[in-house]
């Protein structure tokens, strides 16, 4: 039995390779240039962080050591949850171990039979996994489409109890963002729940940080707020945010992904606590953050369709194909920079790329070895 698994499973993994799709786990030398991480401030060896989330862990330990419902909430986890709502402007929110998990509760626990999810073609994977897999109808409209979101409301409104309408604010493999704006007054006008997955916005908009629902000024208006501490937070774990309290106790009751899992850790606590407040006063390192985006994005314009509207730290180089992808990461790498190169299905086939994340570190200074190694690969 187990050699006919093995066959099949060594069988699909060679396919894999001849369409140069095989992933592996490497170990990164810290000495690379980093091009990578979605650290965006650098945050992860900072000495304030580590004091703070150290202390939080010689008070109450390694880990949580249980369940949250259980005995594995505690005070740090209490006061990380109303960091949260203050910042968000939320009343009730709750914690998870990871973003993905966060996604996969909401929309697998939420929406039921007799409702409708309208999503971003481009919404993450641990998003587009839960509609895959659930029982609720579900209908993708093209990617910042708005016009034909507004089109699919129109054609479905009445037909269902409740619409949900799922999109992330800065995408993670575009760095583009939705005009929320206008998002929400389609929600003033045809009646629907909006859900904004916040991983990648959180501290890069937003006058403290808080995202783009604090960019666009409609933080109230937005009634499921999802997001991260494994971005610019610069650590593991997930919250969900929302001004409905029955929300919040519906997925702490239903949802597996909160109830069956030790809890997130004190030092993961402790980690978020300190970040926050060091983000929300991070203005300058913002604006450079946005700068340097703006710039590469200029210095690359002319070698690769690149967006400059957005000057989000997320850079898309799209190349084509997943081996021009893999070519040119290995170029990179023998010049000490270290790069993604995302293939499908992560993206769309013949949209392979290098997806350059920036940190508010990073001068013009610092990263025109790697502008040097693009316009060598783009040469040839």
């Amino acid at each position: 039995m187990i050699d006919s698994l093995e066959s099949r499973l060594k069988s699909e993994l060679n396919i894999r390779r001849k369409e140069h799709l095989y992933r592996e786990t490497r170990v990164h030398d810290c000495d690379l240039l980093n091009l990578s991480s979605n650290d965006y401030f650098n945050l992860r060896n900072n000495s304030k962080v580590l004091s703070l989330a150290n202390e939080t862990a010689n008070k109450y330990g390694t880990g949580s050591g249980a369940s949250p419902l259980l005995s594995g909430y505690l005070p740090c986890h209490e006061e990380l949850v109303e960091k949260l709502l203050s910042w968000k402007k939320k009343k009730y929110g709750m914690l998870l171990n990871t973003g993905f998990m966060a996604n996969q509760a909401i929309l697998k626990n939420l929406p039921k039979k007799n409702d409708l999810i309208l999503a971003d073609k481009y919404i993450h994977h641990s998003m587009a996994q839960a509609l895959n897999r659930g029982s609720t109808k579900f209908k993708r409209y093209n990617h910042l489409d708005l016009e034909e979101l507004e089109e699919l409301l129109i054609n479905n409104i009445n037909k269902y109890d409740t619409m949900f309408v799922v999109t992330e604010s800065v995408f993670s493999m575009d760095g583009d963002y939705p005009d929320l704006k206008h998002l929400i007054k389609l929600k003033r006008k045809y009646p629907f729940l909006l859900i904004l997955d916040e991983a990648h916005g959180t501290g890069v908009l937003g006058a403290t940080g808080a995202g783009l629902s604090e960019e666009a000024d409609v933080q109230d208006e937005v009634d499921i707020i999802v997001g991260t501490f494994g971005k610019a937070l610069a650590g593991n774990g997930a919250y969900v945010l929302t001004n409905s309290s029955s929300i919040i106790e519906y997925l702490t009751n239903k949802a597996g992904e909160y109830i069956y899992s030790t809890f997130l850790s004190p030092h993961q606590a402790g980690v978020a606590l300190a970040t926050i407040d060091i983000i929300m006063d991070a203005h300058k390192k913002r604006e450079a953050l946005r700068d340097i985006s703006q710039w590469l994005r200029n210095q690359i314009m002319n070698i690769v369709k690149v967006e400059t509207q957005f000057n989000t730290p997320i850079v898309p180089l799209l190349v084509g194909n997943p081996e021009s992808a893999l070519k040119l990461q290995e170029l990179c790498m023998n010049k000490g920079i270290l790069v993604g190169a995302v293939r499908p299905p992560t993206v769309q086939a013949d949209s392979s790329r290098i997806r350059i994340s920036l940190n508010s570190e990073l001068t013009e200074e610092k990263l025109t070895p790697f502008i040097s190694v693009f316009k060598e690969w783009a040469k040839r």
